[in-house]
C-alpha cells in the first residue's frame, strides 16, 4: 500500500480538471473564476481534505502570516502558561494563532527562534527576554511595523512597548508583612542568573522593606537556585547557619515549591514563608502558602492588547505597563518570630 500523504494543491487541479492556477485563484479570491469552477473547485477541497499552505502563500505574496510568535523562557513554567492563555484569549476573536517555544533563558536559542518567527513574517511578536541578549537586530522589524513586545522583563538594545510586574513593590510588601510579625532574620532564595531582571527587582525589594525597619542586610541570607531542587538545597544551608532565619522570602514559584519541600522534609514548622507568584494548590499546603501574587493571565493580555493596537497602527512612543501583585494571606507568612531567650 503506498503511503499516505497530505492532498496538493496540483491534486485539487486534477481532481476537477483545471489547471493549479485556477484553483489558486479561487482560495485567494484574487482573480476571475465562474460560480460553477468555484463550486466544483470547493468541493474537491473538501473532498480531499486540502488544506491551504498559509505561510508559503504569505511569503509569496509578502503579506504576514496570521500568526503571533512568542518566546518563553520554559515551557513546563506554568506561570507562562498562564500567560500565554491571557495572550490567546485576547487576539482569538482577531482571527490570530499563538505559537510558542522556548529559549531557555539561553540568547542563542532565543535569537534563532526569534528568526524562525520573523521567517513565517508573524504578524506579532512577544519575547520574554533572556539575560544577555542582544535584541539591536530587531530595530529593523519594528521600525517596518512589525509590533514587538517584551514580556515580564525589559529587553536590551530595542526601544518597545514592555509589559512587567510590579516586582520591587510587590517583593517589598511581602518582605514587610514578615516584618510586621516579628522576623528579623529573613532568608531570600531567588532565581538565577543573578542578572536576571525579575531577581534584581524583587532582591532591591526585599532590600527596601529591610532598610525601611532598620535591619542590617545580611549577605549570608541571600541564596540562588534556578530549579526546585537547588532550591530544596538552599532552604537547607540557610537553615544551617548559626544564626539561621526564622523566616523566608521565595523569589518565584520554583523557588516556593522547593523550599515548601525541604521544609515538609525537616519537619519544620516554624519557620514563616512568604512566596512571590502563586503556586497551585497553595491552599491544600499546611499551613496555606502566603504569596505576593502577579496576574500572568493580566500581563498576557496587556502584552497581546498593545500588539494589537500597534498592529491597528498606533505610533505613540514606547510605553512600559506595569501589573500590580496583590498579597494573599493564607498562614504560612502570618507564623510569628520565636521570641528572644530571656523574653517573657
Amino acid at each position: 500500500m503506498a503511503a499516505s500523504r497530505r492532498p496538493t494543491l496540483a491534486d485539487v487541479a486534477r481532481e476537477v480538471g483545471v489547471s493549479a492556477k485556477t484553483v489558486s485563484r479561487v482560495l485567494n479570491e484574487d482573480g476571475p473564476v465562474s460560480a460553477r469552477t468555484r463550486e466544483q473547485v470547493l468541493a474537491a477541497v473538501a473532498k480531499l481534505g486540502f488544506q491551504p499552505n498559509l505561510m508559503a502563500r504569505n511569503i509569496r505574496v509578502g503579506g504576514p502570516d496570521t500568526t503571533i510568535g512568542l518566546v518563553i523562557p520554559d515551557l513546563a513554567n506554568p506561570f507562562f502558561g498562564a500567560v500565554a492563555r491571557g495572550i490567546e484569549e485576547t487576539v482569538r476573536d482577531r482571527g490570530l494563532t499563538l505559537l510558542m517555544g522556548s529559549s531557555a533563558d539561553d540568547p542563542d536559542r532565543e535569537r534563532a527562534l526569534t528568526a524562525q518567527f520573523l521567517a513565517r513574517r508573524v504578524s506579532i511578536l512577544i519575547v520574554v527576554p533572556s539575560v544577555g541578549a542582544d535584541h539591536s537586530e530587531l530595530k529593523s522589524h519594528r521600525t517596518a511595523g512589525l509590533p514587538i513586545v517584551f514580556l515580564d522583563r525589559p529587553g536590551a538594545g530595542l526601544s518597545t512597548d514592555s509589559i512587567v510586574s510590579s516586582n520591587r513593590m510587590g517583593a517589598q510588601e511581602g518582605v514587610a508583612h514578615l516584618i510586621a510579625h516579628g522576623h528579623r532574620r529573613i532568608g531570600f532564595i531567588g532565581d538565577l542568573p543573578v542578572k536576571l531582571h525579575t531577581r534584581r527587582e524583587r532582591l532591591a525589594g526585599y532590600r527596601a522593606a529591610l532598610q525601611e525597619a532598620d535591619i542590617p542586610f545580611d549577605r549570608l541570607l541571600v541564596a540562588s537556585a534556578h530549579d526546585q531542587p537547588g532550591a530544596e538545597a538552599a532552604t537547607s544551608q540557610l537553615l544551617e547557619l548559626a544564626d539561621p532565619p526564622t523566616a523566608l522570602f521565595a523569589g518565584n514559584n520554583i523557588m516556593a515549591l522547593g523550599i515548601v519541600a525541604e521544609l515538609a522534609r525537616s519537619k519544620r514548622k516554624d519557620v514563616a514563608v512568604v512566596a512571590f507568584d502563586d503556586v497551585s494548590l497553595a491552599e491544600a499546603l499546611e499551613p496555606a502558602l502566603t504569596v505576593v501574587a502577579q496576574d500572568p493571565g493580566e500581563l498576557g493580555r496587556s502584552a497581546a492588547a498593545t500588539a494589537l493596537a500597534r498592529l491597528d497602527g498606533d505610533r505613540s512612543r514606547a510605553r512600559t505597563i506595569t501589573v500590580p501583585t496583590r498579597l494573599i494571606v493564607r498562614g504560612s507568612g502570618e507564623q510569628p518570630a520565636p521570641k528572644a531567650a530571656g523574653t517573657a
